[in-house]
């Protein structure tokens, strides 16, 4: 797959960032005489609130709801949002954001600079306990981390505001791609007054002040939410959408039908029919490359003792025929993955990881090589051991698939256990499994975004993997500007270590109503937002 150019350092100086900002409505265009946009998610949100909030479909949401430091564009560059510029210091490490003097939260109340100090330090204080604090650490910010780790009090963090338009960022090292990483929802401002007033319960309807595009006027946990035209947002003159429905519809099938019948104008196309709905819809059907990854993670804390050979590890993960799941199985322009980093990430090059270059057939017999190597499999002492996954016909097709490749080539029986979203979370947080799903959506498109979770600190490493030079070597990259030598060898120690088995690198797979304009389909991480989407006349 062909990449962009290495990742440089953005706007080292002051500098004006001009782009489009709402929807952009081609002249002529006959809208419909309703905005609503209607969609699917499989399950619940994670929470509303952006210092909380740590799944993706949440994050849609929130990036609705509240506006951050930038935006990102159609094609993922980031653009203004609260910030309309920043400059940088010649040592790189503090950032000045300049802040547009017409943002107001969803009540009226101005939004101002103390509004994100308030927000990050909120993000890294152990009481809310944060499941993001790690990404706020990432980023650098000076006292991050120690604040993190209780060692100081949130107050020192390395941000301030001189005034109501300046927010200033002191860095603990330079960070080439830092100013990507504000447009993350961690990083999102905060109205201090409403969290105050109603605690844990500030982000219901009737209770939350965002300052986004929208507000949140209902919501129906597991069922239905509903976010409309935010007045006070600053360009609101220039957002066409007036209300976005989600529906939650735990079954692809049904979500399908309801698509069919014009209940909702998204939703995920069911495992194995894209081919066949491509053929259908050739205008509503869309395979697109995402910069997610799919991968099981082995406990190597907790689990079973097997798993703490590498030998065993690698075996599973040979054993898995990825072209058998991506182009029999799923069908929906996934691509087989051996590094744990998808291709499509910005100024990644893939490195020659040995075990990508063989057949399969090599790859099953070095399985079975492996296998008997470390003393189990057939002759040896039988292996066996559960996996778990979150409830989704994708997951179960995927799971059946990996469980009879290991049982017809390696002997091993295989236990499958699923869990509803929120349970399946707390359970691989805790280390109450053996094998588990994993999948990851970058924050930001930069290699770290991935290869920091496998870092002993990370928040998401819940496999509990611990490598020293795997640490250094991701620590190093921060200050780095070539990175790609330091990245290549942490995917060579993850190759040979095996702590996870990356599976496939994702395309997303949507059904999208030819109604709906100004989705950001060149933008792989699809992020999108809203506010840049327009409904026309049919």
């Amino acid at each position: 797959m062909k990449h962009r150019s290495l990742l440089i350092p953005i706007l080292l100086s002051s500098t004006l960032m001009t782009a489009a900002f709402a929807a952009d409505v081609p002249e002529g265009t006959q809208l419909a005489g309703e905005q609503v946009f209607t969609y699917r998610v499989l399950d619940e949100f994670s929470s509303f609130d952006p210092q909380v909030v740590e799944d993706v479909n949440g994050s849609e949401v929130v990036r609705d709801l509240f506006e951050g430091l930038y935006n990102q564009n159609a094609e993922g560059e980031i653009v203004p949002g609260v910030a309309l510029s920043h400059s940088v210091s010649d040592d790189n490490m503090t950032y000045t954001f300049t802040l547009r003097d017409d943002a107001k939260w969803s009540d009226g109340k101005p939004v101002t600079a103390g509004d994100f100090v308030y927000a990050w330090q909120r993000a890294v204080d152990p009481a809310l306990a944060s499941p993001y604090a790690w990404y706020m650490e990432l980023m650098s910010i000076e006292n991050g981390a120690a604040i993190i780790a209780g060692e100081k009090p949130i107050t020192d963090l390395g941000v301030s505001a001189p005034d109501d338009h300046t927010l200033v960022v002191k860095l603990s090292q330079p960070l080439p791609y830092f100013a990507k990483m504000v447009s993350h929802a961690t990083t999102f401002p905060a109205p201090k007054w409403a969290i105050e007033a109603h605690g844990a319960e500030w982000t219901r309807p009737g209770n939350i002040v965002s300052n986004g595009a929208y507000v949140l006027t209902e919501h129906v946990p597991k069922e239905r939410s509903v976010r409309e035209r935010n007045v006070n947002y600053w360009d609101n003159d220039k957002t066409v959408l007036d209300r976005v429905v989600t529906l939650v519809i735990g079954d692809d099938a049904q979500a399908l039908t309801r698509w069919r019948a014009g209940e909702v104008e998204k939703t995920e196309i069911p495992t194995g029919q894209y081919p066949t709905l491509k053929e259908e819809f050739p205008d509503e059907a869309y395979a697109l490359p995402r910069l997610c990854n799919y991968y099981m993670t082995f406990n190597l804390k907790s689990g079973p003792e097997p798993f703490q050979d590498a030998r065993v590890r690698q075996a599973l993960s040979y054993a898995l025929d990825r072209d058998v799941i991506v182009e029999r199985v799923l069908q929906g322009g996934q691509f087989p993955a051996y590094t744990f980093t998808p291709g499509a990430t910005d100024g990644f090059e893939i490195p020659e990881v040995a075990y990508a270059n063989m057949t399969q057939a090599e790859r099953d017999a070095k399985a079975k090589e492996l296998l008997a190597e470390a003393g189990y499999g057939p002759g040896g002492t039988p292996l066996s051991f559960t996996y778990l996954y979150n409830t989704s016909d994708a997951h179960q097709q995927i799971a059946i698939v990996a469980s009879q490749m290991w049982k017809q080539k390696l002997g091993i029986e295989v236990t499958l256990e699923n869990q509803e979203w929120k349970v399946f979370l707390e359970t691989r947080g805790n280390q109450n499994f053996e094998l588990a799903r994993g999948a990851w959506c970058g924050d930001y498109n930069e290699a770290s975004t991935f290869l920091d979770l496998l870092t002993s600190q990370s928040g998401y490493n819940d496999g509990k993997f611990n490598d020293a030079r795997v640490d250094e070597l991701m620590a190093q990259a921060k200050s780095s500007q070539n990175t790609n030598p330091l990245y290549s060898e942490v995917e060579q120690i993850l190759a040979d270590e095996m702590p996870v088995i990356p599976i496939y690198h994702y395309s997303t797979n949507m059904m999208l109503d030819s109604s709906i304009k100004g989705w950001p389909v060149d933008n792989v991480e699809q992020t999108w937002y809203a506010k840049d989407l327009y409904k026309v006349a049919e």
